[in-house]
């Protein structure tokens, strides 16, 4: 749901908070094995589903709601077992057979970090494995997973790219590039400036397209030449409020291009990978600029932990603390879970992992405080707001209660 109005508080326009000790040539890049049907493997550096090619980008999926919480939800509430089971909660009636699982899949999404393996199944969902031993199953609610998977390129040093689709896949094993491996080109970074003033730094993707810097951006002059410029040869790219873009190269030389998605309204927005935050996606609409830049020393693959429960004190409107295990929107459990939201227009997606605080605004927003310092008032999404299925607390003693967004007061998560 597209909010109508959202607020950032102080520290939106935060530099980025990067690991330290690691080049960005190479280790922030996703490394495999790919395993095909008929047996062979291919091993190198991953570009998944093109606008994915490093460990902080996110692999996107839905998921079926939890049947266990979804029992524990209706338990809280009083909710007879029946064969019919059904939970009513904020208004909102949920049903489903005791037989089968809940209905209605949830969005969700893990960033490749946390990946350890990948097993198509039939159609368009996959079992995930992830590095503490989680198992999940994702199904292909974009692109990235199913017969829509615009391709896996395997990329080996030296050796000539391969591109699979997802019908050859049988497994794909995740690891960290080995030493001296280095990919033919770097991934695009940059600042990324939206139309209220707020940067955002990472690991760009334009137009869910370009990747890396040997991409290339189209676009036709005001002659009507075409043009075809390297993203590592660009410094600056800003849309026209008269149509098409005024764009920057590293030389100094300018170009006035449209004519393309690259360049136009057509364009199907910007996506940075924040390996210290989650992933932010400016629509072309919002843009004000973006400046690219070498990419500086950014997360590797041994960055990511295995996962955690989320614990920590959630505080009530009557002054309650309740302390232990939670599950955010009845569904939320793990620290590599995401948090949805929107500042305005422009679409946020937090790793739990980076969250300390998450402090109820009012009904249709929540302030979110990460571990960096950094603060967003967030809406538009039921993960901030009074459309939230609960805030479940497993305390010490095995005892369970139910927060919803009327209660809720705060929640401060255990550091990691």
């Amino acid at each position: 749901m597209r909010p109508r109005q959202a607020w950032a508080t102080a520290g939106v326009g935060a530099a980025l908070l990067i690991a330290s000790g690691l080049r960005a040539q190479g280790v922030d890049r996703i490394w495999g094995t790919v395993t095909t049907v008929t047996g062979a493997q291919h091993e190198g550096f991953l570009r998944w589903d093109v606008n994915e090619a490093s460990w902080a980008d996110v692999l996107d999926g839905q998921r079926r709601r939890d049947t266990e919480v979804m029992d524990r939800v209706a338990g809280i509430l009083g909710e007879e077992e029946t064969s019919a089971r059904a939970v009513e909660f904020l208004g909102v009636r949920i049903s489903w057979d005791d037989d089968g699982p809940p209905p209605g899949p949830v969005e969700a999404g893990i960033r490749f970090g946390h990946l350890e393996w990948l097993e198509p199944n039939e159609g368009r969902s996959a079992r995930i494995g992830l590095k503490g031993g989680d198992v999940v199953e994702l199904r292909g609610g974009s692109t990235d997973l199913g017969p829509g998977l615009r391709g896996l390129v395997v990329a080996p040093p030296g050796g000539e790219p391969i591109e699979l689709g997802w019908t050859d896949l049988a497994r794909v094993d995740f690891r960290p590039a080995p030493t001296g491996a280095r990919p033919t080109a770097e991934r695009i970074f940059g600042t990324v400036t939206d139309r209220w003033g707020n940067d955002w730094t990472g690991l760009v993707s334009w137009d869910r397209d370009e990747a890396l810097g040997s991409d290339v951006l189209d676009g036709a002059d005001p002659d009507g030449r075409d043009h075809a410029l390297r993203f590592e040869t660009i410094a600056e790219i800003e849309p026209l409020f008269r149509g098409g873009a005024r764009v920057v190269q590293r030389n100094g030389r300018e170009w006035t291009l449209d004519g393309t998605n690259d360049v136009d309204d057509g364009h199907r927005g910007v996506q940075i990978s924040d390996p210290s935050l989650g992933e932010i996606v400016v629509a072309w609409d919002d843009l004000d600029r973006v400046r690219f830049s070498s990419p500086p020393s950014v997360g590797g693959y041994d960055t990511f932990g295995p996962g955690a429960d989320l614990r920590g004190v959630v505080t009530t409107d009557d002054g309650g603390r309740l302390e232990g295990r939670i599950i955010w929107d009845a569904d939320e459990a793990r620290s590599w879970d995401l948090l949805n939201g929107w500042i305005r227009d422009v679409e946020l997606r937090i790793a739990f992992e980076h969250v300390a605080r998450i402090e109820r605004a009012s009904s249709r927003r929540a302030r979110v405080v990460l571990w960096d310092g950094r603060e967003f008032e967030l809406d538009g999404s039921n993960d901030v707001n009074d459309e939230n299925r609960g805030i479940l607390i497993e305390m010490e003693d095995g005892s369970w209660d139910l927060v919803d967004w009327d209660r809720f007061v705060s929640a401060q998560f255990r550091g990691r």
